[in-house]
């Protein structure tokens, strides 16, 4: 079994371009979807009617789920282009269609001008960047999880996200910037389109992974020797192979925490109790969640340096402990703060102990067969967000009304028991791993 002391091992300097490429596309991936999720306040104004108040907030109440809602027909099809024709290929792709979006964006005429067709317009760019961003963070999490051993994956793929969450932290900056100074929105989706276009086409230089070449790889040389026609290679092991069903709900169970905790409970529901109990203006709510957002930011980068020398399922596992301890005293805790500081301090104890699959999203994936595993990753990515934003965008509402802050203990007990099942199933799949593999040591020690 590989020591995680081995991490000081250098990478290869292909190693270390797919990372810093692959950051990069991340970072600008969440920068542009998550621009519009926190200049929502000034991008309303300019898209919906402010006449007809009550059509104005569900058109962009609709405008914000399409971009998670779409996203499982996203997943359907990027994921089956990643498990036919390659990751490198795919996440080029969604970078393209991510930089056509912002150039669309940056280029649409307001409702003033247009009227209701601006709404719409706005909400499919919004769908096709939800689309997009399946094949980009997840995806490029799969393609470092492919060509990176363990323990050096753990790190490399953390990495990514911490180009996730730059990305928020700087989308929030320019949101800052955008109220405050003025500065022109416009600007900003046309600045993340160039890079982004950039950024695709400096992912050329990335090669196919491993696991998928080797793979494709030994199905043709199969045919060729067997003289196969190559049709045949569907009724191959390697993509008749079945996906465990109970690793792929457990995986299901685990995404569904972070949309609640992290993207909800943080920023979202944390501007209602900011602005509701607090009166803060839209600005000082931008400005908050941008301070926030630094502290988020630090989290991930203490965690990647951490799995550098714990494993990360024993680092969930603690966070896990941690957060049945915490997590559900929130609604009382939230019952007793009389100032903006004792709720951010709430907020930091759910950045920092928050159930999600950050950092061990590796071991996760290897659980699902190669050509299977873009498709599958993708899809329950794509369900649990879905279903998460559009449950805590509309229920949270309903629940807090009618039973307070105790109405979270209804979202918030089901996930955490959830998240308990798959984390504790990939534990025990990695205990039988490490006894097969110390049996298959032994023997082969016996042998010799």
């Amino acid at each position: 079994m590989i020591e995680f002391a081995e991490i000081n091992n250098k990478l290869t300097k292909e190693q270390k371009q797919a990372v810093g490429i692959l950051s990069i596309g991340t970072f600008l991936e969440y920068f542009d979807l998550m621009l519009y999720v926190h200049m929502a306040v000034l991008l309303n104004d300019l898209f919906f009617s402010k006449t007809d108040s009550f059509s104005a907030q569900l058109l962009s109440a609709f405008s914000f789920c399409a971009t998670f809602v779409f996203r499982p027909i996203g997943a359907l099809l990027i994921g089956w282009l990643g498990d036919t024709y390659g990751r490198k290929y795919t996440i080029i792709l969604t970078t393209c269609m991510m930089s056509i979006s912002c150039i669309a964006m940056a280029s649409l005429p307001t409702y003033e001008q247009v009227g209701i067709t601006a709404s719409i317009a706005l909400t499919l760019c919004r769908v096709l960047q939800g689309m997009s961003s399946m094949g980009e963070c997840v995806g490029a999490e799969i393609y470092l999880s492919e060509l990176i051993r363990p323990p050096k994956v753990y790190p490399s793929v953390a990495f990514i996200c911490i180009g996730s969450y730059f990305g928020t932290m700087v989308a929030l900056f320019v949101a800052k910037l955008s109220i405050s100074e003025n500065f022109n929105w416009r600007v900003a989706f046309l600045i993340g389109a160039i890079v982004a276009f950039i950024g695709m086409f400096a992912r050329r230089r990335l090669r196919e992974t491993p696991d998928f070449a080797d793979a494709k790889r030994e199905l043709h040389r199969i045919c060729d020797n067997l003289k196969i026609n190559k049709e045949k290679l569907k009724e191959s092991l390697v993509y008749t192979q079945k996906i465990n069903k109970k690793s792929a709900i457990s995986l299901f169970f685990i995404q569904l925490a972070s949309p609640v905790f992290h993207m909800y409970f943080i920023y979202i529901h944390g501007a209602n109790v900011l602005k509701n109990s607090f009166a803060y203006t839209s600005a000082q709510i931008i400005n908050h969640n941008f301070i926030i957002s630094l502290i988020d930011l630090s989290s991930v980068i203490l965690i990647t340096y951490l799995v550098s020398f714990i494993p990360p399922l024993k680092i969930l596992k603690t966070k896990f402990f941690f957060a049945i301890l915490f997590l559900l005293t929130i609604p009382f805790l939230l019952n007793n703060i009389s100032s903006v500081f004792e709720f951010a301090l709430i907020q930091l104890f759910v950045i920092f102990f928050m159930p999600s699959e950050f950092p061990a999203s590796p071991i996760f994936y290897k659980a699902f067969p190669v050509l299977q595993r873009f498709k599958s990753v993708c899809l329950i990515f794509a369900i649990s967000r879905a279903l998460m934003y559009v449950i805590s965008s509309f229920g949270i509402v309903y629940l807090i009304k009618y039973f307070g802050n105790l109405g979270l203990l209804f979202l918030f007990i089901p996930v955490i028991i959830g998240y308990g099942f798959g984390l504790f199933h990939f534990v025990n799949l990695e205990k039988q791993e490490e006894e097969e593999e110390s049996i298959y040591i032994q023997k082969n020690i016996e042998i010799a």
